[in-house]
């Protein structure tokens, strides 16, 4: 119960948190204590940031312009902008690209729709299907043949089936491996 003193004259030191670990209020000469019946102090804070400032009211002439423009039919309202455009030698505005960005099924431009030609595919994929058993040898030497692996890695790769054989061939090599592996037994199809 002798430590009840001593916690006692500790908690009336300032606390570290408030003023700082090296700072004391008692050392501090500009000091002065906050007025605990102040009110806080309410500043004019304005309901939207105008970097420009106050602007001046719209001239009487161009009150009546805008009253004029407000009368013109729709059509005649499209025709306004092109027309100010060719008046005050305004530079056309540039089409801006769209080719590396996704726009959707729509595609982004209103125009009329042009119908792409899909290129031709010009390299194929050549995957063996299916092959007899009794020919499973004969077939791992062509594959051997055109892919340049050892034994064990054509043998694993034939015993995966239906497996890609070559990838990025041409339209003629690939019917060429298609018919070589079809004498030997299997059976490969051009993807």
């Amino acid at each position: 119960m002798r430590f009840t003193p001593l916690s006692r004259l500790i908690c009336r030191f300032p606390r570290w948190h408030t003023c700082g670990p090296f700072q004391s209020r008692a050392l501090q000469t500009d000091f002065v204590p906050k007025d605990p019946q102040a009110k806080p102090i309410k500043y004019k804070i304005p309901q939207f940031y105008d970097p420009y400032g106050p602007r001046p009211p719209p001239s009487e002439k161009i009150i009546q312009l805008a009253e004029r423009i407000g009368e013109l039919s729709e059509e005649e309202r499209g025709q306004i902008m092109p027309t100010l455009a060719d008046r005050l030698n305004l530079p056309k505005l540039q089409p801006i690209s769209t080719d590396g960005l996704d726009m959707g099924p729509e595609g982004g431009a209103a125009g009329p729709k042009v119908e792409e030609k899909k290129a031709e595919k010009t390299a194929f994929d050549v995957k063996l299907e299916k092959f007899d058993t009794a020919a499973k040898i004969k077939v791992i030497k062509e594959v051997r043949a055109f892919t340049n692996l050892g034994l064990k890695e054509a043998k694993d790769l034939v015993e995966k089936v239906p497996v890609v054989l070559k990838q990025g061939v041409t339209k003629e090599e690939a019917n060429d491996i298609i018919e070589k592996i079809k004498a030997a037994g299997g059976v490969a199809v051009m993807e």
